[in-house]
């Protein structure tokens, strides 16, 4: 009975993170590419990955070393 409810609750609780996820406005896009020196570049960057993850393929997120002093 103790694991029915274990394993109930993590169900329950992946559904609620699950539900909450937004993606991102093109405002947003907009808002977050104005500081940058490529803005259509970022944009169009931007607009493609949120266009990739709605129809759920993978996305590429570049990862840069740590450099410490």
């Amino acid at each position: 009975m103790n694991l029915f409810f274990k394993i109930l609750s993590i169900v329950l609780m992946s559904l609620v993170f699950s539900l909450e996820a937004y993606s991102i406005s093109n405002y947003q896009i907009f808002k977050i590419c104005t500081k940058k020196r490529k803005e259509k570049a970022c944009i169009k960057r931007l607009k493609l990955n949120r266009e990739l993850i709605f129809k759920g393929k993978p996305i590429e997120i570049p990862v840069y070393p740590y450099k410490s002093r």
